[in-house]
């Protein structure tokens, strides 16, 4: 399917979601667990919709053969901290699959998720992670290979709204990660991000708006992307497109929960659970896996990492190791304080995002 396709297919089923939605809203029977079939509805993040896509379909099998009953998922995408504000203000939500704890927390703090909530699942309720890397055009035009390239004045940048996108957030921190490990001070560090995002053309609320803006609208010559991503865009147009690994990034960890009231008030808590659950299955890792995200069974892991140590792929690998390792400096959010500490210091209103966006 070429991506014209994708994204009309996309929008009639965001558009069928809505419909379903606005319809069971207000009816706390239509998610019961009583009867022959069941309904749960998943709010995620942008770029998760090929995966959810296929990883659903499994679920329903496997919830079948272990119960008998059939299970409906609907879908809901966006930008990962406005889905998480819409499941805050109302939108009855079963599961949330958002981008980062940061934005189930803004879940939790409205009631709806009990404390503790990381601790329910494995890894932190990570079933799988990601990074950051780029999406170039064919050939490198540019010659972009690490976070300075970014900065240059030919070169124009595609990246989502931090203040509305969880993978925008990520990727902020990866690009402000690097130039710590420069050796830059925090009042440098803040004068490259600021000229960073003056290279910006247009902030998109969600990463995949943000994919949409790099390869549909062909604008800017380099994509910050969640890996994901970028390597769906290179599967789909392999003669368009390459993917580059700067040398310093961010372990992205996508949070699942459950949504206690909403279980709770419809009686879905047990296909709730097995429906997060299941994300560690060996079946569930592999389906992950071959959406481009990095699975938590280190075994499976194993299977799809490279040790070329090469930071730009051209083609995804005939063997299906594309998960690069070698030569990337990973942190993560512990380094930062956690989420609650970033999102203060940079992403709050009035915090340094607000201080050197210009727009």
């Amino acid at each position: 399917m070429n991506y014209k396709k994708r994204i009309s297919a996309i929008l009639l089923a965001s558009a069928l979601s809505v419909g379903l939605l606005a319809g069971c809203g207000g009816n706390s029977d239509s998610g019961s667990a009583s009867g022959d079939s069941v309904e749960i509805t998943n709010v995620s993040y942008d770029p998760t919709r090929e995966l959810y896509q296929q990883y659903n379909k499994a679920f329903e099998q496997h919830w079948k053969q272990k119960t008998g009953q059939s299970v409906d998922i609907i879908q809901s995408h966006g930008g990962s901290g406005k889905q998480a504000l819409e499941v805050a203000n109302g939108l009855e939500a079963d599961v949330v699959t958002l981008a980062l704890e940061g934005d189930v927390d803004a879940v939790k703090n409205a009631g709806l998720i009990e404390d503790g909530y990381t601790s329910e699942f494995d890894n932190d309720s990570a079933p799988y992670t990601s990074t950051i890397v780029f999406l170039v055009r064919k050939g490198n035009p540019k010659n972009i290979h690490d976070w300075n390239d970014l900065l240059r004045d030919d070169v124009g940048v595609i990246t989502p709204n931090p203040k509305t996108s969880g993978g925008a957030r990520w990727n902020y921190l990866a690009a402000w990660y690097y130039f710590e490990k420069q050796g830059q001070t925090e009042e440098q560090i803040e004068q490259s991000i600021k000229k960073l995002y003056q290279n910006v053309l247009v902030l998109d609320s969600g990463a995949r708006g943000a994919t949409t803006s790099f390869v549909e609208n062909q604008q800017g010559d380099v994509l910050i992307a969640w890996e994901n991503e970028a390597f769906l865009s290179l599967e789909e147009y392999p003669d368009d497109y390459e993917v580059v690994i700067p040398s310093a990034s961010i372990l992205c960890q996508p949070t699942v929960a459950i949504v206690d009231e909403v279980v709770d008030d419809r009686g879905t808590r047990d296909v709730a659970t097995e429906y997060l659950n299941y994300l560690y299955s060996d079946e569930a890792q592999r389906i992950e896996t071959k959406n481009f995200y990095r699975p938590s069974n280190q075994d499976i892991l194993k299977e799809y990492t490279s040790q070329n140590g090469s930071n730009t792929i051209t083609q995804i690998p005939e063997d299906g190791k594309w998960i690069v390792t070698n030569n990337l400096d990973l942190t993560n959010i512990s380094h930062f304080g956690g989420w609650t500490k970033a999102a203060e210091k940079h992403f709050a209103d009035g915090a340094i995002f607000d201080q050197i966006y210009e727009k």
